[in-house]
């Protein structure tokens, strides 16, 4: 082939190899193509740039940050031999346009590509945050790491991680849009695993083994043994009450755990930390006597009684019956607080329940004893009131306790409900001491009690079996209410108005009538008498036939009457005939209903 340049007149002719030589001469050697990646050898550092021979007509600029791996400063100088990417020849100012940071990445994604088909781990470093995870740089290519691929736990704090080379496994590239996502947890995982076949293989129960807390929850943490987990149960942490984990751990903590179970099916595994310490329940009546006093510290306070701490491990129960001689019904929080320093007797231990029994009113005087030894059943004394119940006053005693007056001791006329009413809460009253009893800790009191009973006055030498004469006061289906002379109160029930039950009737009677009856109960409590009108009549009747006669001998109630009526007229003087004849006649009347009475 021949090409002809120039002026007609001027003929010159070129040969093919002439021409092939002009163009390597102007475009430089073939194998500095663009689009591929070259070698350069760099020449001068200038400023933020560094200018680099790639053996092309003009030399290239290349941005001196480029030449550093991310989160690094460069670590370049002249003479260097670096590849680059040579993206154009010539660019506006005639310059060759190359780039460092497209080489390595090139190169990068050819090694990066081998390693993801062949699922071959690769190193990198995390050195930057993007929104929903980080930028890891994987020997010039970037990868993104997703926040939940970081490890195996929520990692709270990065920076450790930062600029660390360490490994990862690619989980997917695309090399056309330039992709690449890595996982540094899958690795974890992976070693986690081999490290807990290992781990569970030689994990026997008494085993002491050291972890890492991984989670806190109420009932207990999570230990990471190394790749497994064991719960630490919140009651295995300490010999002492603990509420909640975090008081004694944080996520993250190196603790030494022993192992308390193991199920090799289920892979559970319990934790303790308390057994690796002594327990304080050794030997724990010999250290806590009975009625010994000791200071504790109140450590929880519940509805029935407070918990009082005596030592690291060793709790005691207050009961709530058991913290005051005079403060009853009343919640424990109000009586003493948490935290707060006691003194407490021993009065009950139980190791094998370990438990203790404590008491707070023991260590103090007891007002209900030092109230007895100052005032005895009988003396008066002198109170406010401090609270009215339905069943009666209570009184405000020396020594902060309190007296009960009980609505039957109120007055000797009124009933209870009917006397109460006159008191009111702050009264100041007068009452006598009735009974004492410091076991139930109840002290009696009485206002009647002070004056005389009115009843007994009027009663005076009155008992049973004796006949008085009454006055009806009120009339009613059961019987009739009465008084006795000195305003004694008496009723007479129905079936005692009469021997006859034809005569049982109560409304025979009317208010303001007196009647003769006999006392059969005295009632001292309620103050009121039981009479009978039967019991009167039967009792003159037995009086009768024991004087007069025997009904056993065969003679009639008639004949006895008209006897003692005989008897009668002949000692004051011959009675007239025609008197005897009525009484016998009488007698005769009354004899069949004493035959009567006695069949009923």
């Amino acid at each position: 082939m021949a090409i002809e340049f120039g002026n007609p007149d001027v003929d010159v002719e070129m040969s093919d190899e002439d021409f092939a030589g002009m163009l390597e001469e102007t475009f430089g050697e073939g194998e500095n193509s663009e689009g591929t990646v070259v070698k350069g050898t760099v020449i001068a550092i200038e400023g933020d740039s560094v200018l680099i021979d790639v053996g092309l007509k003009s030399e290239g600029r290349v941005a001196l940050r480029e030449f550093g791996v991310p989160g690094t400063a460069p670590n370049i100088s002249s003479g260097d031999i670096v590849d680059v990417y040579l993206e154009r020849m010539e660019d506006s100012q005639g310059e060759a346009m190359l780039s460092r940071e497209k080489a390595r990445r090139e190169e990068a994604w050819t090694l990066l590509e081998k390693a993801f088909n062949d699922t071959e781990r690769v190193t990198g470093s995390i050195f930057g945050r993007v929104k929903g995870g980080f930028t890891v740089d994987l020997s010039g290519a970037i990868a993104f790491l997703p926040g939940s691929q970081v490890d195996v736990r929520p990692v709270r704090d990065i920076n450790p991680l930062m600029g660390t080379p360490q490994p990862f496994q690619i989980l997917k590239m695309d090399r056309r849009r330039g992709n690449i996502v890595v996982s540094r947890r899958a690795v974890l995982e992976e070693s986690r695993a081999e490290q807990r076949n290992e781990l569970l293989a030689g994990l026997t129960e008494g085993q002491v083994i050291e972890g890492i807390v991984k989670n806190l929850t109420d009932y207990g943490a999570f230990v990471d043994l190394g790749g497994v987990d064991g719960l630490l149960h919140v009651t295995d942490m300490a010999w002492r009450r603990i509420n909640h984990p975090s008081e004694i751990l944080t996520v993250g903590q190196t603790v030494n755990v022993q192992v308390i179970r193991f199920n090799a099916e289920t892979q559970r595994i319990s934790l303790g930390m308390k057994q690796l310490e002594a327990d304080p329940w050794d030997s724990i009546e010999a250290k806590y006597p009975l009625e010994g006093v000791f200071t504790g510290r109140v450590s929880n306070i519940t509805d029935y009684g407070a918990f009082v701490e005596l030592e690291p491990g060793v709790e005691g129960l207050v009961h709530v019956s058991e913290m005051s001689w005079t403060k009853k019904n009343v919640h424990p929080g109000k009586i003493i607080s948490t935290s707060q320093e006691v003194e407490v007797m021993v009065l009950d231990v139980d190791q094998t329940k370990r438990r203790i029994s404590l008491g707070i009113k023991q260590t103090q005087e007891n007002p209900w004893t030092d109230f007895e030894s100052s005032f005895t059943v009988g003396t008066e004394i002198e109170g406010e009131i401090k609270n009215i119940t339905e069943f009666g006053l209570f009184v405000g005693l020396p020594g902060e306790i309190d007296g009960m007056i009980h609505l039957s001791d109120l007055s000797w006329e009124k009933t209870g409900e009917e006397a109460v009413v006159d008191y009111n809460k702050g009264d100041m009253v007068k009452a006598k001491v009735l009974d004492i009893d410091i076991e139930k800790e109840r002290i009696s009191l009485g206002i009647k009690q002070l004056t005389d009973d009115p009843f007994e006055s009027a009663a005076g030498d009155l008992k049973k079996g004796a006949v008085v004469t009454c006055t009806v006061t009120s009339v009613t289906d059961g019987g009739l209410e009465v008084s006795v002379s000195g305003g004694l109160q008496g009723f007479i029930r129905r079936s005692d108005l009469s021997r006859e039950r034809s005569e049982q009737r109560p409304d025979r009677y009317a208010v303001g009538d007196r009647i003769d009856a006999q006392v059969t109960n005295i009632d001292r409590r309620e103050h009121k008498l039981n009479l009978s009108v039967k019991a009167h009549e039967i009792k003159e009747e037995k009086e009768a036939m024991a004087h007069y006669g025997s009904s056993d001998s065969g003679a009639s109630l008639g004949d006895i009457l008209g006897a003692a009526m005989r008897k009668a007229g002949s000692d004051e003087g011959a009675a007239p005939e025609a008197e005897a004849e009525p009484a016998a006649e009488v007698a005769a009347e009354e004899a069949p209903a004493e035959e009567a009475e006695k069949k009923d």
